[in-house]
């Protein structure tokens, strides 16, 4: 039965072509809207989250500021007890920085980012070379005045290459000369921080003979494998807020900075998604008012299949799987262009794209839902008409 009543919805559609792509087209555009705004939502959301990722959910960044620069708490000993008092952390990499001017011979860059690090820094970061070697724990142990250069910097500093094996003069209270031994891989900023300008040089020789400061200026913690980033952050939140108080330090994490842009993106894309199925409701009712007029149109005939023994259920489960057939068509219609604009979009804004399966998913039973609750009371009306008043009108 339900195989005949798709044959005559089929028959219907297709006999009355403009009728049908009338009523389709608010069902497209709520589909089609809904479909693309999801997918742009996600594919927004995810391309943000792959960014942040890039630049390591795992790195949280503690640093001192106002009176707590002055005290004796965060010193290069505070990593070994922050490690020691507070769970979940693999290491504690202290950071010192400043800025400072660098010369190349005649070429001389002022402001420019100076930090001071161990050896550990390079890899916990993730950072590559395009030359050279990084500088090991003994340069750092001996004070070595060796460096290793952004790629940008390096371009700057040696526009005809060869930066490693040269020196450089950086300047503090007096300059310094310092070896070129590396340049990193050139890497794109991630969450507004990019080492592609900076100059790194060992911790102990900028402790001693870059600037004298026993004061870190920042604390770069890996956070352990098998613990949560936002646990672990709560909880040195809770320990600095104890030892200091919570004017006396800044925490950022790139963790939290995920779970908050993930609930914002939802959030907005949803109510985005809300308004534009707004006219599936408006095609729903164009939806209605086709089939009042279909069955006004095919009074007779109904009135001939009830002569010839059809019940008014059989007649309603025409002319429902009739406006379910028109929906799901048109909501498969709306998923196709849908995601046809969202490719279009995201290609040409640089994004990868991520099909929403739910939405998809959504779409589908929400034009099968408007199929039936729209089409529910026309095909009643037709169920309910007397076969001998049908077969009297012409």
């Amino acid at each position: 039965m339900i195989a005949e009543n798709v044959k005559l919805a089929f028959s219907s559609m297709v006999q009355n072509k403009m009728r049908t792509l009338l009523s389709l087209l608010g069902i497209v555009i709520g589909v089609a809207s809904v479909v693309a705004i999801l997918n742009l939502g996600q594919s927004v959301t995810d391309s943000m989250l792959e960014s942040m990722a890039a630049g390591g959910l795992d790195m949280l960044t503690i640093t001192p500021r106002g009176a707590a620069r002055e005290t004796e708490i965060f010193t290069e000993e505070f990593s070994d007890v922050l490690m020691k008092d507070v769970s979940g952390i693999k290491t504690v990499l202290p950071v010192l920085s400043s800025y400072a001017a660098i010369r190349n011979g005649q070429e001389v860059l002022s402001g420019e980012s100076v930090q001071g690090i161990t050896s550990a820094f390079f890899e916990e970061n993730s950072l590559e070379l395009s030359d050279g070697e990084f500088f090991s724990a003994i340069d750092n142990i001996n004070r070595r005045q060796v460096v290793v250069l952004g790629k940008d910097l390096a371009d700057e500093l040696f526009p005809a290459g060869g930066a490693v094996g040269s020196y450089i003069s950086i300047f503090r209270n007096q300059a310094k000369s310092y070896l070129v031994v590396g340049v990193l891989e050139e890497k794109d900023a991630t969450l507004g921080v990019s080492y592609n300008y900076t100059a790194f040089i060992p911790y102990n020789t900028y402790e001693q003979r870059f600037r004298r400061t026993e004061q870190v200026s920042s604390y770069i913690v890996k956070v352990s494998e098998d613990s949560d980033p936002l646990d672990v952050s709560d909880d040195i939140e809770e320990y600095l807020d104890t030892i200091s108080g919570p004017d006396y330090y800044m925490l950022f994490s790139p963790a939290t900075l995920v779970e908050m842009a993930n609930d914002i993106t939802g959030t907005f894309t949803a109510f985005l998604a809300a308004i534009a199925a707004i006219s599936l409701l408006v095609g729903g009712i164009g939806i209605m008012n086709i089939m009042l007029v279909s069955v006004i149109e095919r009074t007779r005939e109904i009135g001939i299949r009830k002569a010839l023994g059809a019940t008014p259920g059989i007649i309603r489960g025409q002319f429902l799987v009739e406006s379910v057939l028109l929906t799901l068509s048109g909501g498969l219609i709306g998923i196709l262009l849908g995601s046809l604009l969202s490719y279009a979009v995201v290609s040409a804004s640089g994004w990868n794209l991520h099909i929403s399966i739910p939405a998809i998913a959504i779409s589908l039973i929400f034009s099968m839902f408007i199929g039936i609750f729209f089409g529910y009371y026309p095909a009643c009306k037709a169920s309910r008409l007397d076969p001998i008043d049908a077969l009297s009108r012409e």
